[in-house]
């Protein structure tokens, strides 16, 4: 795996018709610069708006992946980022004057072609990995999917389907090497689907471009002929479909004896490059699907997320720390005597926040109140939890030290026991609401795992 980001040389155009859509598209691979990454540009729209190929904006995961902005959609993306990040792509722009990529023949192949046809260029920037150190996992029981992430020093793939059709069976794939095996032996597998799904697809207006020859179309049991026949003739093919011997209408071809699960494969390297990194791990999928691989894309951007923020704010002293004092010290403005939290245990970018703070005979506010009853003010507990929901808020913007937390409102506040010297106060705020700079968060204060303060806040961000 190489150390250095790349783009592509030259600009690369392909057409055809969207899958889903039936809309013709022009598509232009464009070079881009170190640190861009993949985004999407419609040109169709007034001031060719742009869209990154993240998790955070993916808007509907419906029969593919689709990603906006606002009510900008480029729909069915997984194809173009499977290619792209199956040639370990990092920078590139990717120009359409549609909502949704030509589908082709199914698979990533003709779009892998034109990336190679441009040619891949070494950039002089380093390429940035995330690298899975502990194992993690995704399930689904009730649907039988699970996906479990294991640390390696490449991407590597193992994946298994098991589908109760004579056709498909059992199947299973790995992958070893994007550079030695992803454009030969998992672009050109082919997307697939089973007879008995085309008529509720076509029932909701989806596959307009779809064809035969843009995907391998599984027989169900049970299926005739008479079946085929009533199918071609709602899809206006007049030609004659014959059921087919082997499983697959039409007797085609499969061009890998296990090319479906292949294809299965190929959607999980697209939908993992929505984690906006490359990726150093080991997956193992079952059953797994769109829906799945982003859930597990999201919870891996999420602990790409929580790395470049204990990066960035580093000084750690603890395994039990994600940021110490002096990592609090160079994010939050306040000092002595106002600083109220010591430690922040965990951070979920976006998400969640647990803070801590040990409550000390030495506080200044003790001297009165009270001399003879040290009691923490209360007022100074929801300060503190405020604080730690600081943090939390921080995180989500850019240049965090050029900024600064103003709370506008507290609601529910209740206390339910007094704190005093030798607490630990525990705080954990959750996310409630993040909307054009204005945040709502749910907050606990517990004291040995004993609930003792809990409110809900309101608060803004603004410049220093």
């Amino acid at each position: 795996m190489s150390d250095r980001q790349s783009t592509i040389k030259r600009a690369a155009t392909l057409s055809g018709v969207g899958l889903h859509t039936g809309g013709h598209t022009r598509l232009t691979f464009q070079p881009a610069s170190p640190g861009h990454g993949i985004t999407f540009v419609r040109t169709d729209l007034e001031n060719s708006p742009e869209v990154p190929a993240d998790i955070d904006h993916v808007v509907d995961l419906e029969r593919g992946t689709t990603i906006g902005v606002g009510d900008v959609r480029i729909a069915t993306v997984e194809h173009v980022l499977a290619a792209v990040a199956g040639l370990e792509i990092d920078n590139i722009r990717v120009e359409l004057d549609n909502i949704e990529p030509p589908v082709a023949d199914g698979s990533p192949k003709p779009f892998v072609d034109k990336l190679l046809e441009a040619g891949i260029e070494t950039q002089d920037a380093p390429r940035d990995y995330l690298e899975i150190t502990e194992p993690l996992s995704y399930s689904e029981p009730e649907r039988g999917i699970d996906l479990v992430v294991l640390p390696s020093d490449k991407l590597r793939i193992t994946f298994l389907v098991d589908y109760h059709n004579p056709a498909l069976g059992t199947q299973y794939t790995s992958l070893v090497s994007l550079k030695d095996e992803f454009a030969t032996e998992f672009a050109p597998a082919r997307t697939f689907c089973f007879l008995s799904e085309l008529e509720e697809l076509k029932a909701r207006d989806l596959i307009k471009g779809g064809s035969l020859e843009s995907a391998i179309v599984i027989c169900d049991e049970g299926k005739t002929q008479d079946d085929v026949d009533r199918l071609a003739r709602l899809f206006g093919i007049k030609e004659h479909v014959p059921i087919g011997r082997t499983g697959v209408l039409a007797d085609r071809v499969l061009r890998f004896h296990n090319e479906p699960v292949r294809h299965k494969a190929v959607d999980l390297i697209g939908d993992l490059a929505l984690i906006g990194v490359p990726l150093k791990a080991h997956v193992l999928a079952a059953r797994s699907g769109h829906s799945a691989n982003v859930a597990l894309a999201r919870k891996i951007r999420g602990l790409y997320q929580k790395q470049q923020f204990r990066q960035k704010y580093s000084g750690a002293a603890s395994r039990d720390a994600f940021m110490d004092i002096r990592a609090i010290l160079k994010m939050m403005p306040h000092r002595y005597p106002f600083l109220l939290i010591d430690r922040i245990i965990d951070v979920e970018p976006g998400k969640r926040v647990v803070a801590i703070k040990n409550v000390t005979i030495n506080e200044p506010f003790f001297a009165g109140h009270f001399p003879d009853h040290p009691v923490m003010p209360a007022v100074l507990v929801i300060e503190a939890m405020a604080q730690a929901g600081g943090v939390l808020m921080l995180h989500t913007v850019e240049e965090p030290a050029t900024k600064v937390v103003y709370f506008m409102g507290i609601d529910g506040a209740r206390f339910r026991r007094p704190v005093t010297p030798g607490d630990q106060l525990r705080f954990e705020l959750e996310m409630l609401v993040n909307r054009r700079g204005l945040c709502k968060m749910k907050g606990r204060a517990t004291v040995d795992g004993e609930l003792v303060a809990e409110a809900e806040l309101m608060a803004t961000v603004v410049d220093k």
